[in-house]
C-alpha cells in the first residue's frame, strides 16, 4: 500500500526492484522537487550514500522518511 502511495507521479508504477534511487527518482516518489530532495539529503533528513561518484538514496529511507513526518505531524495535531 505505500509502494502504491509514493508512486511515481506520472502515472508509472515504481520499480519496486530497487533498492537504491537517484535523488531525482527519490524526489518524485514523493511528489516533490529535486532542490528540495536535495535539502533533506543534505540535512540529513533522508539518508544517502555514494558509491563511486553517484549519490543514491535507500529506497526503504524514502517510506521512512514519510512515515516520520506523518507520525510527527500527528503530534502536532494532538499538541
Amino acid at each position: 500500500m505505500l509502494l502504491r502511495l509514493i508512486a511515481d507521479q506520472d502515472g508509472l508504477e515504481a520499480d519496486p526492484t530497487l533498492v537504491a534511487l537517484t535523488v531525482e527518482e527519490a524526489a518524485r516518489r514523493l511528489g516533490i522537487g529535486r532542490t528540495k530532495m536535495y535539502e533533506f539529503v543534505v540535512s540529513g533528513e533522508i539518508p544517502s550514500v555514494k558509491i563511486g561518484s553517484l549519490r543514491r538514496i535507500p529506497a526503504d529511507a524514502v517510506g521512512a522518511f514519510l512515515a516520520k513526518r506523518l507520525s510527527a505531524a500527528d503530534l502536532a495535531t494532538a499538541a
